[in-house]
């Protein structure tokens, strides 16, 4: 059996080395993986009815199996072993914004560093509006 561990580094390509010294290989993780975790913890906190966006061309985007709703409600920088999220939300009329706010930034961080073991440096929430989901079938 070869012994990796010796190594510091592959010739074929740099920076391949894990922390523990083997050359298994280089893992990333595109951003599309950090948004779809974005996503979908930001979607389970109460009070948050939707990303923000169009709902029309974001439940047609989805029928048809799209991943560009992100791309607009989700903005992700990734730096090394680090992410730092924007995330656009519509929040349920009548809700305490400052607390729902936190919940999500709470949500996003925990499921970030569990799911990728990277690094959250920063979440920035932004509400871009208040419904209230009775009143929008009335209209």
């Amino acid at each position: 059996m070869k012994d990796f561990r010796k190594k510091t580094q592959t010739s074929k390509m740099p920076g391949t080395i894990k922390e523990d010294g083997t050359e298994l290989g280089v893992i990333r993780i595109h951003e599309n993986v950090i948004a779809s975790i974005v996503r979908k913890a930001t979607l389970s906190v109460n009070g948050v009815i939707r990303l923000a966006g169009s709902t029309l061309v974001d439940n047609i985007a989805e029928i048809i199996g799209s991943k560009k709703i992100g791309d607009r409600a989700i903005g992700v920088d990734i730096s090394g072993d680090s992410v730092s999220i924007d995330v656009k939300v519509i929040l349920a009329y009548g809700t305490h914004v400052p607390t729902v706010a936190a919940n999500i930034q709470s949500a996003v961080m925990q499921e970030i560093e569990k799911m990728t073991g990277m690094g959250v440096t920063c979440i920035n929430v932004i509400i871009q509006e208040l419904d209230d989901e009775n009143i929008e079938g009335d209209n």
